[in-house]
């Protein structure tokens, strides 16, 4: 028999004040959504083998109702629209290698229009897992600033969930979503959408592809072949052109841990130097790699295309 964390109450009590102390939320919103995360910290508590044998199920029942509140937390401060944007982007940073089909060479547009479909779909899972998980009815939905926030710390948390695998192995369950999702795509299916996402593409338009946007990262390392980076003062202008707008581009994005990232990577250092510096795992710094690639092609491709394509001499 499994022992079952004895605080709930204590733990309920404390994500009670603390909501109440740090929204603007009804009384009985927040007692629902503690009520809510508190029951969910006691199933995980009760369920997992590992709290179970650690000794100290109190204490990882703090720790994890920390780590529920304070994620919730984030995405009521950052409200409703800047809240999805941040989600959108997390999401995407994950899946944006695994959702197009290898025999189809996307384009980053037709690609991006690809991920906004999987996820669509996506949250409509998750949504219909929150509601089973938390025992809501099966027409609930988020209607309230910290309802919408602790459903959006719900969904980053469901894709991030590790499935486990045959021989010892786990994938995170959104990547599997977006592996299934990739192979149900028809060829003609992703041409299309290319197409309409490029406005007719011509074999021109396919010079921004992973090569490409590799060649770019290389050149703003300075490492580039000379048949990709130019020569001279002129080009050390464009090149630290480009690194400023990028740097000025993530902020403005509020992705100052990426503005890190890259000026680090500029640099030259070794991944395991970068992950000390950034104080980071490195999981969590696949993570970040992931969502600056993300960021970099958007700002390559559509924010100062001209610019880059000037300093590249495309």
């Amino acid at each position: 028999m499994r022992e079952i964390c004895q605080s709930v109450e204590t733990i309920f009590q404390l994500l009670l004040d603390e909501l109440k102390k740090s929204t603007r939320a009804s009384e009985q919103n927040c007692r629902d959504v503690a009520g809510r995360l508190a029951a969910e910290v006691n199933r995980i508590c009760t369920e997992s083998q590992r709290i179970q044998a650690s000794g100290d199920i109190e204490g990882s029942a703090q720790s994890l109702a920390q780590h529920r509140l304070q994620q919730c937390l984030h995405y009521y401060n950052l409200g409703s629209g800047p809240g999805r944007v941040e989600l959108h982007s997390t999401l995407s940073a994950i899946v944006y290698r695994y959702i197009t089909p290898p025999q189809v060479q996307s384009s980053y547009q037709a690609r991006v229009e690809l991920i906004k479909d999987f996820l669509q779909g996506f949250y409509l899972e998750a949504l219909k897992a929150f509601r089973r998980e938390t025992q809501l009815p099966p027409t609930y939905s988020p209607r309230t600033r910290l309802e919408l926030a602790e459903y959006m710390a719900f969904v980053e948390r469901f894709g991030k969930r590790r499935i486990p695998l045959p021989r010892n192995r786990s994938q995170q369950l959104i990547i599997l979503r977006a592996q299934t999702f990739s192979q149900q795509q028809p060829k003609e299916t992703s041409v299309d959408m290319e197409q309409a996402a490029d406005g007719g593409a011509s074999d021109s338009d396919q010079t921004w592809n992973d090569t490409s946007v590799h060649s770019v990262r290389e050149a703003m390392a300075g490492q580039g072949s000379a048949a990709i980076r130019p020569l001279g003062d002129e080009s050390e202008s464009l090149r630290q052109n480009v690194i400023d707008e990028l740097v000025a581009y993530l902020k403005e994005r509020n992705q100052q841990d990426c503005a890190d990232y890259f000026v680090l990577r500029l640099q030259d250092l070794p991944t395991n130097e970068i992950e000390s510096l950034l104080g980071i795992t490195p999981r969590q710094r696949d993570y970040l790699q992931q969502r600056f690639k993300y960021h970099l092609l958007r700002f390559a491709m559509s924010h100062r295309w001209e610019l880059v394509h000037q300093w590249l001499e495309a």
